[in-house]
This record gives structure tokens, sequence and C-alpha cells, in this order.
């Protein structure tokens, strides 16, 4: 009896094969066309895979030219720009800054004591043709940022979408990102002091 089921099983499990091969082998075919015409249509449209890195380092050289010396080094070595409030700065009394991140919100906070403010959502998508995306690169998403807030901060603001801390962006995070501004600060400072010459 269990040979009679096992060979039975061995001719059910070889009807099924030969039933199911030509599909799987249409499948598997059809998978490799569709690979080798994707190949085919980036080829022709001249997709250059390493488009994306060089439009980066073609917007920090932009973002470079634009801000001044500490906010191209702060964002260089921490990720991320300060931009004072109110088209103010430390030395004029600014009350509130904000912290622009790449594509994440603009997050608004006291310098006094830390604490965050708002988050404001704005996004600047890139359309340039043929090969415009949703995202610009990192650098030039910082930069339309800190161009938007430093030229008209009010309508920036006013259009954005604004959120309670901690809607996108964890406020532990931007906490953690304070200290490490407060203490690059700090770094600056000491290294501008022992610059000076010997009196």
């Amino acid at each position: 009896m269990w040979l009679a089921l096992g060979t039975a099983a061995v001719v059910l499990l070889a009807l099924l094969w030969e039933i199911a091969r030509p599909r799987l082998a249409g499948g598997l075919a059809r998978r490799h066309a569709g690979a080798a015409a994707r190949r085919e249509k980036a080829v022709q449209s001249g997709y250059d895979p390493g488009r994306e890195r060089r439009a980066e380092q073609r917007a920090r050289v932009l973002l470079r030219s634009c801000v001044d010396d500490e906010a191209w080094a702060m964002y260089r070595d921490l990720g991320f720009l300060r931009v004072w409030g109110g088209l103010g700065d430390r030395a004029q009394g600014a009350s509130y800054a904000y912290l622009v991140y790449p594509h994440k919100p603009i997050v608004a906070y006291l310098p006094q004591t830390g604490e965050l403010l708002n988050e404001y959502c704005v996004a600047f998508p890139d359309h340039s043709k043929p090969y415009g995306s949703a995202r610009l690169p990192d650098s030039d998403d910082v930069l339309a940022k800190w161009m938007a807030l430093s030229a008209d901060e009010r309508h920036l603001i006013a259009e954005a979408n604004m959120h309670l801390p901690g809607r996108q962006i964890d406020p532990e995070r931007v906490h953690r990102d304070l200290l490490r501004l407060a203490g690059w600060e700090r770094e600056r400072a000491a290294r501008a002091v022992d610059s000076l010459p010997a009196a």
C-alpha cells in the first residue's frame, strides 16, 4: 500500500511539474525581458547612477558660497544650520532661533533655555528636467530653507505647516543637537582665542 501511495505521489508531482513548467518558464522569460527593457530604457534616457552624488557635491559648493564661514562650518561639522529669528543674531539679542535640517521640518526654539517652540514643515521639490524628483540634494534643501528664512521669514512661517515639537523630529534629538551646537561654539571660541597673537 505504501509503495502504491509513493508511486502515485511521484507521478502526481511529475504531472504537476509538466503542467507548471511552461508557466514558470514564461514568467521567468517575461521577468528577464522586463529587466532588459528597463536597462535599455535607462541607457537610452541617459540615466546616470552617480548623478545624485554629483548633485550633492555641487549643492555643497553652492551652499558654501552663499553662507558665512561660521554657518558653513556649522553645517559641515554638525549637519544642520542655526538661523537667528527676526533677522537678528545673538549680538542683537535675538529671542528665538531655528535649526534647519535637510529634508526635515525647521525647528524653532529659545536659545536662552533650549525650549522647543514649533516645527515648520516646508518643501522645495526639484522640478528640473528630465530627472526631477520630490527631493532636492540635502545641501540644496538646507540652502533653500536658509534663503527663505533670511529673505522673508514671516512669509515662510506663514505658509509652512506648523506642528508642536516632536511631530516629525524627536525632541531628544533636537536637545542633543543643541548641546552639540553649544559644545561646537565653545570649541570654536577657544580656538579663536588661542589663535590671537600674544601681546
